[in-house]
């Protein structure tokens, strides 16, 4: 499996029940007409709910989240805060 072959979304950034900044993040891919998708949460980057993907493939995924965590967390910063899209 290729991260690039996936579709990626995230949150803003988020506050949990123990009011810590986390950012929801999205994997989805289609496989033979069904949509699979895994769920994560930043900074854990743990996969919390998942369809379809092997342990492997999530293994792959929780690495591919530390490696670009900064990044992500960026990117979740921006749209956090509206007036930086003016």
């Amino acid at each position: 499996m290729a991260v690039d072959d996936l579709t990626m979304t995230y949150s803003a950034i988020l506050q949990d029940k123990d009011n810590k900044k986390i950012v929801r993040v999205s994997f989805e891919r289609n496989r033979n007409g069904i949509k699979e998708v895994a769920e994560a949460v930043l900074p854990l980057c743990s996969v919390v709910r998942q369809n379809g993907y092997s342990d492997e493939e999530i293994t792959v995924l929780e690495e591919y989240m530390k490696n670009n965590l900064d990044d992500i967390m960026g990117k979740a910063k921006i749209i956090s805060n509206p007036l930086k899209w003016l």
